[in-house]
């Protein structure tokens, strides 16, 4: 089984780059100076404890890199670049089918319209809640600050509990030194982490000259979250499961330097032109709209992202 990693930025650069360590077959797709920088010298993994470099196959694009049967592709982009990579997979084939049908798709990726998006492609489509400090913010290196493990990643169905898929990439991503498991609802985990995450446009709009009002902020928008999913029915996994299940790791400096900021942060540090906040605060408007229920706070923060 061959891991193809459709962005290899901080997270899919940590995810493929441990995974090509540990043995498993890896391919990344990075466009720009990150794809060019790779191809030149190899991506370089920076952890707590080592540097490794890894020297996998790598496009600008899956049609470049060509997909076999035996593919699972792992999409790691943030949710605005999501339509675009779907887009290409619906036209490349893989024994006769296109890959969107063919193809296990991981959905590696914060927010929940990642999944549904790519449901209507095809079938296999499994959802992972990444909780994965990791940075990117130079061409050819990306930094995963957890330790002791990594990250923790859990994994299942879209649809609703778990198959052979699964249950692999669970073992390679145990071996490559992450915490993973397979559970029968994960997207009632990436709601969970939907909550966590509404609060990233607070970090990338506000920095840290206010803490206290930036908190309140994020506070709100969270609280704003778990009324929204309670008028939809949607299930949310509660806040002490969910503290158990990444218990015992969290963001340790690298190379004497702590975390910088989390994934919207980056996006404005370097300059990407795009944020995925419409994915995270706007799909709470969406749903308080939806469900009659009032979300000032998300609508705003999305506005002004």
């Amino acid at each position: 089984m061959r891991y193809v990693i459709v962005g290899a930025g901080g997270v899919g650069g940590v995810i493929g780059g441990l995974l090509a360590d540990a043995g498993r077959e890896v391919a990344l797709v990075a466009r720009g100076p990150h794809g060019d920088a790779i191809a030149a010298d190899g991506l370089l993994v920076r952890r707590p404890d080592r540097d490794l470099r890894v020297r996998p196959p790598v496009a600008p694009t899956v049609a470049r890199l060509g997909l076999r049967s035996d593919d699972v592709v792992v999409i790691a982009v943030k949710s605005q670049q999501t339509a675009s990579v779907l887009a290409d997979l619906a036209v490349e084939e893989v024994d006769d089918l296109r890959a969107a049908e063919a193809l296990p798709l991981l959905m590696a990726q914060n927010g929940i319209a990642n999944e549904d998006a790519a449901l209507r492609l095809g079938p296999d489509v499994h959802g992972i809640c990444v909780n994965l400090p990791a940075t990117h913010l130079e061409p050819g290196v990306v930094i995963g600050e957890g330790a002791p493990v990594a990250g923790v990643l859990t994994i299942g169905r879209a649809s609703g509990g778990t198959d052979d898929v699964d249950r692999r990439v669970v073992e390679d991503l145990t071996e490559a030194g992450f915490r993973s498991r397979a559970v029968e609802d994960v997207m009632s985990w990436k709601r969970a982490k939907l909550l966590r995450n509404v609060g990233n446009a607070v970090e990338a709009l506000c920095g840290r000259a206010d803490e206290e009002g930036a908190d309140r902020l994020a506070r709100l928008a969270r609280e704003e979250a778990s009324a929204a999913f309670a008028a939809a029915g949607l299930p949310v996994v509660d806040d002490a499961t969910y503290a158990r299940e990444v218990s015992g790791y969290g963001a340790q400096p690298v190379g004497g330097h702590d975390r910088s900021g989390g994934s919207t942060w980056q996006s404005v540090r370097r300059g990407q032109g795009t944020v995925e906040t419409d994915w995270l605060n706007g799909e709470i408007a969406r749903l308080g709209r939806l469900h009659g229920v009032a979300t000032p706070v998300d609508a705003l923060l999305a506005e002004f992202a």
